[in-house]
């Protein structure tokens, strides 16, 4: 299933994460907590048609995947069932592999048979992970998705359920989902299990200048479950249990500011069609934010760090277990591009920037300690020159040989501490990227995140 991504993507919305963690390869980021852009997730197929894809058009028979801090490195397979053209079923099995290397070696020598030995290990249920999932299509703009995963290495793991339907509406689509549990991650790198959680997402079509809005309705039930980690961290306010309803109204705007007119090599398809255009080009985003908040999600988070206090307007009635939440915010970005992506060396070199300022009302609000800190001709403190500083997160592109590039997403962060300034990555995420030119505009993406310290090869489409 499609999944389009909303305006800003997750930046000031949650955005579903790629991770290996769990067997249909995804989770929701925690609500307010951006994600790096290499694990985010833009239009893509679910995970069983993607395993399908590759093994049918690239003859791969298995799809690694690795996750230090759940199951290791596994291997997953899928058998597609196409009953019909409107309706298609799956079943994705996963194999422990670290795992069942490790008892192997473990207990080798312990038996007299090697063959009788792997059969042991290989009937170990343990060792295994089935995904079930059925997507029916509706009408030409009606889907819905049903899976079931099943995990066979922790009795106590539940299994996951996954419910989804998308309409297609003139110019809006709309999302309803519920999912139990539902697995959440938190800027940090924590995983949280929601037992159930639902969601109904409408949006309009996100487009290169204009206006945009977005309405979310998310509805959380039971005490959240921190899985795994080494030690304990109190549970995100927005994951508590309730009911939240979020809107927002932004404006955008492209500004091309310069564009390659040289030709292109003749009889020679770009392996991106959408990265076939040298230029230079920025872009801006304004908008507003609505939060209202009911029930134990609704507590106001007692913050330390004085640069992440919420300056908006903000009113709570304890009584009634209510919050509301109004407040602004903005993006500008930049991107330049180099090549044509059509040679075999060395013909795409792209470079992307972004910097987001998640609340206007902390920005003036800063912006005023500052301006009154130099007329009284003071020296303003590190933590004020910090809280007015935007979050900065940068992309590099560039092709290796052919239809293969690397890349590296990351944040850029400051050392305010540090009396140099020293300026340091938050959550890279590296990445090699095989372009299907075949296809248009679609990618084999192989990437690894050092901090989650998680490996992961996906399928994509129409991303920049």
């Amino acid at each position: 299933m499609n999944k389009p991504r909303w305006v800003m993507d997750g930046g000031f919305w949650e955005l579903d994460r790629s991770t290996p963690r769990t067997i249909e390869g995804e989770g929701r980021a925690v609500p307010g907590e951006p994600l790096p852009l290499g694990v985010s997730r833009g239009t893509r197929l679910s995970r069983p048609k993607q395993i399908d894809f590759f093994q049918r058009f690239m003859f791969a028979p298995f799809i690694p995947s690795y996750s230090a801090s759940s199951h290791g490195l596994s291997l997953q397979r899928v058998l597609a069932l196409p009953f019909t053209q409107k309706w298609f079923a799956t079943l994705l099995a996963q194999f422990n592999l670290q795992k069942f290397v490790s008892s192997f070696k473990k207990n080798g020598a312990l038996q007299s048979s090697r063959l009788e030995n792997m059969r042991k290990h290989l009937e170990d249920r343990s060792l295994y992970a089935l995904g079930c999932c059925s997507e029916l299509l509706l009408s030409p703009d009606d889907t819905l998705l049903l899976s079931l995963d099943f995990y066979g290495d922790d009795n106590s793991k539940k299994p996951r359920k996954k419910a989804i339907f998308h309409h297609k509406f003139p110019n809006h689509n709309l999302n309803v989902e519920a999912v139990w549990p539902g697995l959440f991650i938190d800027k940090a790198g924590n995983y949280w299990d929601v037992p159930f959680s639902t969601a109904i997402d409408l949006a309009s079509l996100a487009s290169d200048s204009g206006a945009s809005y977005h309405f979310c309705m998310h509805h959380n039930a039971g005490q959240p479950e921190q899985l795994g980690g080494d030690e304990t961290v109190e549970v995100p306010a927005t994951l508590l249990p309730g009911i939240s309803l979020r809107s927002a109204f932004t404006l955008k705007k492209n500004v091309e500011i310069w564009r390659s007119n040289a030709k292109k090599l003749k009889m020679v398809q770009p392996f991106d069609i959408f990265l076939s255009n040298p230029h230079i080009s920025a872009s801006g985003i304004i908008g507003a934010a609505v939060m209202a908040c009911f029930g134990n999600n609704s507590v106001r988070p007692q913050v330390v760090d004085k640069s992440q206090q919420f300056e908006g307007f903000y009113l709570h009635a304890p009584a009634v277990k209510s919050t509301l939440l109004v407040d602004t915010f903005s993006s500008v970005s930049f991107t330049a591009q180099h090549g044509n992506f059509q040679r075999l060396l060395l013909d795409l070199t792209r470079f992307h920037a972004r910097l987001d300022f998640p609340s206007g009302s902390k920005f003036l609000s800063v912006a005023t300690r500052l301006a009154q800190d130099f007329f009284n001709s003071q020296q303003p403190t590190m933590e004020t020159v910090q809280a007015i500083c935007p979050k900065a997160t940068i992309s590099f592109q560039q092709q290796i040989a052919g239809p293969f590039s690397f890349r590296v997403d990351s944040g850029v962060e400051i050392d305010w501490k540090n009396k140099d300034w020293h300026m340091h990555v938050d959550d890279p995420v590296f990445s090699i990227e095989y372009a299907l030119h075949v296809l248009g505009s679609a990618k084999a993406v192989a990437w690894y995140s050092p901090k989650h310290r998680e490996f992961m090869v996906e399928l994509r489409f129409f991303e920049t």
